[in-house]
């Protein structure tokens, strides 16, 4: 399930594509439990409780059938990472309850520029002029959909700024934990670490969820932990620079969870707002694997000794 798999950009392809269909259904349902949908408005950290809670029971029940062969864990990595996952979660939970799912999606695909200049303090690297670009037109995305105007202007947009802000910073330990265990004991271990982070925030705001709330909050778990699975398979099965830009299918299918169950059709800012992050988003994406397989092509080959 999780294990190194033959190449096949189709298989990727689709298996990516039904990943951000999950990750917008995560958001849907987010939705809905931060409204008065399915009963009082449940507040963002009890939503990303119930994310943690159902996703960890997934991946417990699968490591039990599958039963991996687990090595010993980079536990200060992973703190770091589940921390910055699990705030930027909150945040991004918190913004769709006010914001259209389109705008606060759109808002945090900038999450791979904040990571990107993040990286040259925290990583060392080194930004060249394309890279620096498309970040800037990512930027300019983002000050269309905050709309800064008085008239026009949504405050809850600075908490989708914000969560891709602190997910671009989860992005630079994913990068130290890339490589060094296996991909499936990192998902198990960041759930297990999200789950102990939000069992402890969610005892200030704790409230009695209504039936239909905790469905949606099942729901929640299933579809991010099924996305995780997706995701990493997707990963095994092709190159990172041709998988990677389909992974902002998941604007796509928030905008059609936003005009099918609110009625709620993209307009020209945020169509346009949107494209020009998605462009650099997509820039940036595609020349950061080809970065990543230039490192691996020019470096020396290993000489086992015998």
């Amino acid at each position: 399930m999780f294990t190194p798999r033959p190449e096949n950009q189709r298989i990727a392809v689709l298996l990516m594509l039904i990943a951000t269909a999950f990750i917008a259904a995560t958001m849907l349902f987010a939705k809905v439990l931060g409204s008065d949908a399915a009963g009082p408005a449940l507040h963002p950290l009890q939503i990303t409780h119930g994310r943690f809670v159902f996703a960890f029971a997934v991946l417990a029940v699968a490591a039990g059938v599958l039963r991996p062969t687990l090595t010993r864990p980079g536990w200060r990595l992973h703190i770091a990472r589940t921390t910055c996952g699990w705030a930027g979660v909150t945040l991004m939970f918190a913004s769709v309850a006010w914001i259209p799912l389109a705008d606060a999606t759109a808002i945090t695909f900038l999450n791979p520029v904040f990571g990107m200049m993040l990286a040259i303090p925290l990583l060392g690297e080194k930004v060249g002029r394309i890279r620096w670009s498309a970040a800037a037109m990512a930027f300019a995305g983002a000050l269309i959909l905050l709309r800064p105007t008085p008239e026009n202007f949504q405050a809850a947009s600075l908490l989708a700024l914000a969560a891709a802000a602190v997910m671009g910073l989860e992005l630079i330990f994913i990068k130290k934990l890339s490589g060094r265990e296996p991909a499936f004991q990192v998902l198990l271990t960041n759930n297990f670490l999200g789950l102990i982070l939000a069992c402890a925030a969610v005892v200030f705001v704790w409230q009695s969820p209504t039936g239909l709330q905790w469905l949606l909050l099942g729901g929640l778990g299933l579809c991010m932990a099924a996305a995780q699975a997706c995701f990493v398979n997707a990963m095994a099965r092709a190159d990172a620079s041709f998988v990677a830009p389909f992974s902002y299918g998941t604007l796509i299918f928030a905008t059609l969870y936003d005009i099918a169950f609110y009625h709620q059709i993209p307009d020209r800012v945020t169509l346009l707002g949107a494209g020009i992050i998605l462009t650099g988003g997509i820039i940036l994406a595609v020349r950061e694997a080809r970065a990543r397989t230039a490192a691996v092509q020019s470096a020396p080959p290993v000489v086992q000794r015998l």
